[in-house]
Order: C-alpha cells, then structure tokens, then sequence
C-alpha cells in the first residue's frame, strides 16, 4: 500500500538525509562501533547538513519545522542504515522540546545555536541505579543555595552520556515532594563535580555512547533550571508521547527493513537443491510477517498524522510504542532464523539488527509500562 503521508518536500529531505548517511556516516560506522562512540565530527556534519534543531525557530539556527513528519524520515533513514549511534533522534525529538518549549530567552540564546550546528550535544539524565520508570524513586537531589543548586547523585544508562556538552539532570528538589518535588537542571560540562563513569558495554547499538554519570556537589547556577521549579513530572509527561512515537517509528521501519533483506535473501539461498523461498514454511513465515508489518504501518502512519497536528494522546504513543517494538523484536528474531548459521554472523546485516534492536522494548518506557498506561486509560 502507498504511503500518503508525505510530500514532495519530505521526500527530498529524505534524498538529503541518504546523502548525508553514505557520505558522514556508512563509510566510518564500524569504527565507531570499535571505538564505542561516534566522532563530533559527525555531529558537526549532521548540523552543517540541517539535519540538527528541525524544530527549533530559525533565529537560533534551527529549521523551524514543527512538521513531525520530518523527524519521521530521518529516523526512517537511520533506522534503515542500523546508524542508532549517532543519536539524533534522541537529541532533536527528545531533548530538543525542553529547551525550545521550557527554555527562558536567556537560556535559548546560550544553548540553541550550538544544539542546532552539532557543537553542543545533548542527553537526559533521569534513570538511577534504584530507579528506571518509577520517578517516585530518583535520589538525586539539589539543595537551594540562594544563587545557585548542589547536585549530588548518579544516573545510569544515559544515552550520550560520554559526549554530552549539556545534560538536562531529573534531580528532587523538594524531598517531601514524592514524583511532584522533581525539577529539571542543566548540568554543562565542565561544572566542578560533575565526573563520568564508564563507557558501558551493551550487547547491541555498540557506537552509541552509554554511560553512567555522578555529581559530587556539582554548583548549577539558578539560571540553569529549566522549566517550573518541582514541575519536571508535569514537564516529563508532557514529552514522552514524542519520545515514545520517535521509538515506535524507528521499531516499524526496522521491521519493514528485515523483511526487505531477509525476502531477498530466501530467493537467493538455495536448500534441498531450489531456493528457500520455494518452500511453503518459508512462504508463510514472510506472509505472516508482512501482513504485521502492513497492519501496524496504518496504525502508526496514522498515529504519525496526529501527532504532527498536535491531536495524539499518550494512550496512543503508548499502543504505537509497545505494538511497534513488540513486532521489531518478533521479526528481528524469525528473520534470523531464516538466515540460519549466517543469520548468528555478525556481518550479517539481520544479527546487528537483532542486538541493536533488542533495547527497544524497554526504553522509553517498557512494554510493560505501556500496557499499564493503557490499561488504566480503559479501566480507571
């Protein structure tokens, strides 16, 4: 079925995003997965590009472009590249909403030109060693020191946590205050205290820097609080539906692109003296497949609709986030059996695709998150 969500615009922007991609980014991926982190170079090319601060008004250096759609194509475009290192997704459809809708004048015209030319990096940094989905669990806190905030704490898993030059940091500011004494901090770099732990070692995204961060009476100047003080609950569900759709389209297009390469590959691989493909099981196996992937295509395009005129809720985020990466996980596992003994070789383009994927699930909220948000929307 043909897409008809997209313009010719979109569908240029894609012909600039693949540019970008075999020029900046294929040519250098497996050394960055060597390495564990990707050049600043390439997020330097990424802005020069524009493909940076989409969103962002055009008097900082950004794009403009509240279109949704365009952030579509560029996670379409990665995905179909296993290029999850290079987090832009994360960096303009994540963290890009709280500067631009949360950021005071002051505040925007400090960090927004470097966010939109790649000299700035971003991450978030909400998940603790004792707290993933559950706010009410985060022990990083601020004390008020008139002028200024001293953070002290840790966080884990923080996606660009080795590159980052900026870190907006969930800390609680007022203890009694449970998941509403929460408040969001800019942490830049180079502020006394502020130390990162390791590069972690994960089983997939290999070139996308995951690290562990601590603040040892890190001094944040009060011009640093972002957003309402005690409003980062109100703040952080504002933005997840965002989030949570970013993760289910790259989930989508993953899946649709594991079943493009593991049809061709069927037709090439010959057993029993003729092609896989000529076998029943096989035929099956990609009909069931396509047939997930066509049904949750509609959905997705149509949650992709709304959420561009600003009309999805975070019921539906949630059922195209668990739906979405459900299916990525599901193909992703049959399309490797498929390959058989190649399908286990990491050169494979289906065995990346399995280790880079398997994240997926439980980011941006597990599935078993998603189901609860749904079900109470249901039940009460």
């Amino acid at each position: 079925m043909k897409r008809q969500i997209f313009t010719e615009e979109h569908e240029a922007f894609r012909e600039t995003v693949r540019t970008f991609l075999a020029k900046e980014v294929t040519p250098h991926y497996e050394q960055w997965e060597k390495d564990g982190i990707v050049s600043r170079d390439a997020w330097r090319a990424a802005g020069r590009q524009g493909l940076l601060g989409l969103a962002v008004p055009e008097e900082y250096g950004g794009g403009r472009e509240s279109d949704f759609r365009y952030s579509v194509v560029l996670s379409e475009e990665f995905t179909r590249a296993g290029a999850a290192g290079l987090a832009v997704g994360l960096h303009n459809d994540i963290i890009g909403p709280y500067l631009t809708t949360l950021g005071t004048d002051e505040q925007k015209r400090r960090w927004l030109p470097g966010f939109c030319s790649g000299e700035i990096i971003t991450a978030i940094a909400m998940t603790e060693p004792g707290a993933g989905s559950d706010l009410q669990g985060i022990r990083t806190s601020a004390q008020d020191h008139g002028d200024h905030w001293i953070l002290n704490g840790s966080k884990t898993f923080i996606s660009n946590g080795i590159l980052a030059d900026l870190v907006i940091v969930v800390a609680r500011t007022t203890p009694e205050g449970r998941a509403h004494g929460l408040s969001l901090l800019v942490v830049e770099r180079g502020m006394e205290g502020f130390e990162r732990g390791r590069n972690l070692d994960k089983i997939g995204q290999k070139a996308q820097d995951t690290a562990e961060l601590f603040f040892h009476d890190v001094r944040v100047p009060k011009e640093n609080l972002l957003g309402e003080l005690n409003g980062a609950f109100i703040h952080l569900m504002t933005h997840l539906a965002q989030e949570r759709m970013g993760i289910a389209v790259a989930g989508i297009a993953a899946a649709e692109h594991l079943l493009e390469i593991t049809s061709q590959y069927v037709k090439e691989r010959e057993a029993f003296g003729r092609p896989l493909a000529k076998l029943q099981h096989i035929r099956f196996e990609i009909a069931e497949m396509a047939t997930e992937c066509a049904v949750t295509r509609a959905f997705l395009d149509r949650c992709i609709v709304d959420h561009s005129a600003g009309e999805l809720d975070a019921v539906h985020a949630s059922m195209a986030k668990w739906w979405a990466t459900e299916l990525q996980k599901r193909v992703a596992d049959r399309c490797l059996q498929l390959h058989g003994g190649y399908g286990y070789m990491t050169e494979y383009r289906v065995a990346k695709a399995f280790t880079d994927g398997r994240i997926q699930t439980i980011y941006g909220g597990t599935t078993e998150i998603m189901k609860e948000i749904i079900g109470r929307s249901l039940l009460g």
